[in-house]
């Protein structure tokens, strides 16, 4: 799940309501201590929440990139950085939901 070579991104109806998820339905988190544009979660933090990452565009107006300080390339979505969960198994799942974790909150993003 950490690169995502055709990144695309949707919206699906879950628990929590609209939620945004990639193109296999990986459900995809923000993480409260990043700022706009700027990962934070390295190390341990980025082996729980392993960043989105692309090697090519992304196809959406909300969709971004952000070069990190290892210099791979993570896809944003309104400029927030974009993660899975290595606690979600299988596409739907949104267990990393309302996690504090790393030191701050991490949420499903919400369309």
């Amino acid at each position: 799940m950490a690169n995502a070579p055709d990144t695309a991104a949707a919206v699906r109806p879950s628990s929590p309501g609209q939620i945004l998820v990639d193109a296999d339905g990986h459900t995809l988190y923000l993480f409260a201590r990043d700022t706009p544009n700027t990962s934070t979660c390295y190390g341990r933090c980025a082996s729980i929440w392993p960043p989105l990452r692309t090697t090519v565009g992304v196809n959406s107006s909300q969709l971004g990139t952000t070069k990190r300080a290892d210099g791979t390339v993570q896809v944003t979505y309104n400029g927030s950085p974009l993660y899975y969960y290595v606690g979600d198994t299988k596409p739907g799942d949104v267990t990393g939901d309302g996690i504090f974790s790393c030191g701050a909150m991490w949420y499903a993003v919400r369309s």
